[in-house]
This record gives structure tokens, C-alpha cells and sequence, in this order.
């Protein structure tokens, strides 16, 4: 049995993984909404996109901060999509496939996740790009 918040949506009765994820869902979308359109103002309106390349990434990057805020935006994007999706599977399938698909999806996050922390991680702090 579901319980409807104000905006209609279902929300778990039973506590424990179902209404974390629930709470969490609406968590990285408000973080999303912070985060995307911190990037976008950033990116396209206080620096120049016509001089955006790897060394301005890769001078972006020199610190700690951005980096740290970027992962924030890759790990939220990750948990909410694949969470999305996993909301979908489990509306519309039933069973083995069931199991599969929610099991393909977690293997998907984890490896769209650990590449972009790789990238983030090991991407090299001084570029030099042939101009």
C-alpha cells in the first residue's frame, strides 16, 4: 500500500530500502537542479565557450573543488537515472526478467560510475594540447 504525498506520487508505507530510495530520489533531484544549473551558468555564461578546451578543463580541474563538485554531479545523475529505471522495471515487468533487468541496470550504474570517477581521478592535471 502506497501513501500520496501532495504532488500524487506514491510514496512507501513500509520503511527500509523502497523509501530510501523514494526520499533519495527527490534528494538528487533538487542537488541535480543546483548542480546542472551552477555548471550551465558557469560554463556558458561567465567563461567563454569559444575557449573551452582541454587545457581549460584541465586548469579547471588543477583543484580539489571542482573536481569534488563534478563527481557530486556524476554521482547524483547516476543514482537518479538508474534509480528512474529501476522504478520502470519494476512497473512494467514481473518475475526472472524482473530480477535480470533491476541486476543489469545496478551493473550499468556501477560501471557508467567507476569510469567517470576514473576520469575524474586520473585525469592528468597539465594538458598540453596542439593548438
Amino acid at each position: 500500500m502506497a501513501r500520496t504525498t501532495l504532488a500524487g506520487s506514491a510514496r512507501p508505507m513500509t520503511g527500509g530500502f523502497e523509501l530510501a530510495v523514494w526520499y533519495l530520489m527527490r534528494l538528487t533531484a533538487l542537488a541535480l537542479f543546483v548542480l546542472v544549473l551552477a555548471h550551465f551558468t558557469i560554463v556558458h555564461f561567465i567563461y567563454d565557450p569559444a575557449v573551452q578546451n582541454a587545457n581549460w578543463i584541465a586548469a579547471r580541474w588543477s583543484g580539489a573543488a571542482w573536481r569534488t563538485v563534478d563527481w557530486l554531479m556524476l554521482a547524483a545523475v547516476v543514482f537518479h537515472a538508474f534509480m528512474g529505471m529501476r522504478t520502470v522495471i519494476h512497473d512494467y515487468t514481473k518475475g526472472p526478467a524482473r530480477m535480470a533487468l533491476t541486476m543489469l541496470v545496478y551493473l550499468l550504474a556501477f560501471l557508467i560510475f567507476a569510469m567517470g570517477t576514473m576520469a575524474l581521478v586520473t585525469f592528468p592535471d597539465a594538458v598540453k594540447v596542439a593548438s
